[in-house]
């Protein structure tokens, strides 16, 4: 189902005649007065009741605990090989944070896990995608967690932006993948919810190109891992507010294309940020154009079911390898 019902309380006061009462009784001034206290004690009693309710809500939304992400103290502790500048875009410099496999020579020419985080686009930053590209590095690729632009009204910065910067991103690593060691063929772009978003962008929206950027070098991978992405942008899904009047320029959902590289979609069917229904119109209309696409759905599986626990994220990285490996992206 797209969208739930809800069912909402309706009060309605009485008007002229209590039970067992009559309608010259109810006339009486002394009656009037009864009556018109009694409503008034019968509102505060409702208004107790409602405030009462709302304190226990938030009551329990204090006493909730926590969902732990045990990526997180993970990530705190890693440290890229390097860091290379990209693009600067006013006071934002943009790195890539790069980490390199066991055995590494700048001669090389390795494939290469170029990884995208989310945090709806205004939060988050490379540090939390860290693990993603550390895991990669060690099974022999070049893993990178890029920086791009949050999107943030007050700094003017929009979604278009994100998508402009992760685009120059990836032409930046294929025009320098010799001297970074890369084959510019076998590039796998993933990211997590927006940065799933911003993952599938650098092969859906050809038109969204930061001026000066050499169109003639496509950012398009040669795979795409999606996990619980951000892939509709209407008001079924997530971010069409954040995006604003043209948020369907920027659905992924709607802008399927034939072309589009392999790609994997990880999915929890108990998604109600980026519902999975969105996930599940993405495959059948990207399958309908001939695309090679598939969907490990978890069920029950909550937004980022796979962060919250570390035998899942384990598991998520292996079907993510096999899935290389069968594209010929991973070695």
């Amino acid at each position: 189902m797209w969208s739930e019902a809800y069912n909402v309380w309706r009060c309605e006061w009485p008007q002229g005649r209590e039970a067992g009462g009559s309608r010259r009784a109810l006339d009486a001034p002394e009656s009037g007065l009864l009556h018109r206290a009694g409503a008034s004690s019968a509102r505060w009693t409702f208004v107790s009741l409602i405030l009462f309710a709302l304190l226990a809500w938030a009551s329990n939304l204090r006493a909730a605990p926590r969902r732990t992400r045990p990526l997180d103290p993970i990530a705190a502790k890693m440290e890229p090989d390097r860091k290379i500048l990209y693009r600067t875009v006013g006071d934002a410099k943009l790195r890539l944070h790069i980490f390199l496999p066991p055995g590494f020579k700048a001669s090389d020419k390795r494939s290469c896990l170029f990884a995208i985080h989310g945090g709806g686009w205004t939060g988050m930053n490379s540090r939390y995608f860290y693990p993603f590209a550390h895991h990669f590095a060690q099974k022999g690729m070049v893993g990178i967690s890029i920086d791009y632009r949050l999107a943030n009204k007050q700094r003017g910065v929009s979604v278009f932006d994100c998508v402009k910067d992760v685009r120059s991103a990836l032409r930046y690593v294929k025009t320098h993948a010799a001297e970074l060691g890369i084959d510019p063929d076998k590039i796998a772009v993933c990211g997590g919810s927006a940065g799933g978003h911003l993952a599938s962008a650098t092969s859906l929206f050809d038109k969204v190109n930061h001026p000066g950027d050499d169109l003639k070098i496509s950012p398009k991978a040669a795979a795409m891992i999606l996990y619980y992405p951000v892939i509709d942008t209407s008001e079924r899904g997530y971010g069409q507010r954040k995006i604003g009047a043209r948020w369907k320029e920027l659905s992924p959902v709607d802008n399927v294309k034939k072309g589009l590289p392999p790609t994997l979609i990880f999915h929890g069917t108990g998604d109600v940020v980026t519902p999975f229904e969105g996930a599940a119109l993405f495959v059948k209309r990207s399958r309908a154009l001939g695309n090679e696409v598939r969907m490990i759905a978890h069920e029950g599986g909550v937004h980022g079911y796979f962060i919250f626990d570390l035998k899942l994220f384990e598991n998520a990285m292996r079907q993510t390898e096999a899935f290389l490996r069968e594209q010929g992206v991973m070695e």
